[in-house]
């Protein structure tokens, strides 16, 4: 019995050259890399500043009060624990977002444009072992949810501040970004049923 070996079959040109176009996303990667360093320095001045407002420096206290003051509300003169919980929920709106730019980076490079070969290296996210367009869309989603509710505490920390459209409209903002997101879950779910189940029939 003899076994038929099938040679691989050889790409037009056409077709090479349209799949080496995948590489002009490699400047949008670099460009997200670049934000990426610009919160880096956001956070550190953002923590530099509230590190000198607690030890009495009145330019960085200045600072600090200037940010987290909302236009309509009271002028303050000092760190409140309002304040400094403002001011925290700010650094952990970047990171959230900074946690975002790596996904959209890493795995958008590792699904669209190219293998990274990371499966021995030790600091591989766990993740990354079985990203995929979908489940990049569904990590996106969750993300954003994450950032989104950040904002929407922050709003009612000083809701006294706000007109109550704007709260009305930021609650109903962050109801459609769940909403989304769980539409794109279980509309992943369904295609990887259906998928399960067209194999099974095979």
């Amino acid at each position: 019995m003899t076994s038929e070996h099938k040679s691989p079959q050889k790409i037009s040109t056409l077709a090479n050259f349209i799949f080496m176009t995948r590489w002009l996303q490699l400047p949008l990667y670099i460009g997200l890399i670049l934000a990426q360093i610009v919160y880096v320095y956001h956070f550190w001045v953002e923590l530099v500043d509230l590190v000198g407002a607690l030890m009495g420096n009145g330019t960085a206290l200045s600072h600090i009060l200037s940010a987290t003051t909302i236009e309509g509300a009271a002028p303050q003169s000092r760190l409140t624990e309002t304040t400094i919980m403002l001011v925290v929920l700010g650094l952990i709106d970047v990171v959230m977002i900074s946690n975002l730019l790596i996904m959209v980076i890493v795995g958008g490079y590792e699904t669209f444009v190219s293998r990274m070969h990371l499966e021995n290296h030790p600091d591989q996210p766990e993740w990354l072992s079985h990203v995929n367009a979908s489940v990049l869309k569904v990590k996106l989603g969750t993300a954003i949810i994450g950032i989104s509710s950040i904002h929407l505490l922050k709003t009612f920390i000083n809701a006294g501040a706000h007109e109550v459209k704007t709260l009305v409209a930021q609650t109903v903002i962050h109801l459609v970004f769940l909403l989304s997101a769980l539409a794109i879950a279980y509309a992943d779910r369904i295609m990887a049923a259906t998928l399960h189940d067209s194999k099974d029939s095979h």
